[in-house]
């Protein structure tokens, strides 16, 4: 940006303005230098179930010679997470200030996002039963699920709740931000989607759950002015109800790029140091 430009951000649809209200300020670890560097690499897992290759892009803190398991973070729309929302930079930082603990982190790319992120059973089969042991032999983690958690934005969020409802051994907890967790109620404006009866469907059986055999802790972030925040507010609620472990956390935005990047501190931050100490 040259000075005197209105600010603008990067996403898959190209630039888009921004309005900063006063007040704003943007992550201090954004400006911090020099930044940190960490080994990245791009690779692919097979998918049966999907009949396709699922592209991964990898970090690590540390070098891959490294025999060490280290905790793992799994995410949804990674590349785009990298590229448009700065999370391998924010992780470098954190975990160069030993604000968070080394690690790792899967960045996987959809396929095809507006069909298997949309609550779908075989992509949920797919991650957990080809991706994520296939993930285990790349980048091995400790034993033990806490040591694996999912992370995911809008309709990535919402598969990675349907991974975990289908296989609630895949992530010891779950990282969701403005989550598409679409009801009949409260999202009309959504029904164009291709999948959304079984959005709704698979939102309404865990909202009307009123046990649940394995919760586990689930961080969430959503926009104050998003009209995902109602069914996030619903879905905190049922969670709650139901013995999870769960959290969800307003703030001044929409749903876009910058409003996730601007609450991985101290929201994703704090989670992960929770999690793995």
């Amino acid at each position: 940006m040259r000075p005197g430009e209105p600010p603008s951000a990067s996403g898959p649809f190209g630039d888009k303005s921004v309005l900063e209200f006063p007040g704003y300020r943007r992550p201090d670890w954004l400006d911090t230098e020099p930044r940190p560097s960490g080994p990245v690499v791009e690779t692919s897992v097979e998918s049966a179930h999907l009949d396709g290759r699922i592209r991964v892009r990898l970090w690590r803190k540390g070098e891959w010679n490294d025999p060490r398991p280290l905790p793992l973070l799994v995410v949804h729309d990674g590349p785009e997470y990298a590229d448009y929302a700065s999370l391998i930079v924010m992780l470098e930082h954190m975990t160069a200030r030993s604000e968070l603990p080394p690690m790792q982190l899967a960045l996987l790319a959809p396929l095809d996002r507006n069909e298997h992120y949309c609550a779908s059973p075989s992509y949920s089969r797919a991650l957990a039963e080809e991706v994520l042991p296939q993930l285990e032999r790349i980048a091995p983690s400790p034993p033990g699920t806490k040591m694996r958690i999912g992370m995911g934005a809008s309709l990535g969020a919402l598969a990675m709740l349907r991974v975990h409802r289908l296989y609630p051994d895949a992530f010891g907890g779950l990282f969701l931000q403005s989550g598409s967790f679409f009801s009949e109620q409260m999202d009309v404006q959504e029904s164009w989607l291709g999948r959304f009866e079984e959005i709704t469907r698979f939102m309404n059986g865990v909202r009307t759950e009123t046990t649940w055999g394995h919760p586990i802790r689930v961080e969430m972030t959503c926009g104050s002015v998003e009209e995902n925040l109602l069914n996030n507010r619903a879905t905190e609620a049922a969670l709650a109800a139901q013995g999870y472990e769960v959290a969800l956390h307003e703030h001044p935005d929409a749903h876009n790029w910058v409003s996730w990047r601007d609450t991985f501190d101290p929201f994703l931050v704090e989670f992960l140091r929770d999690a793995w100490g």
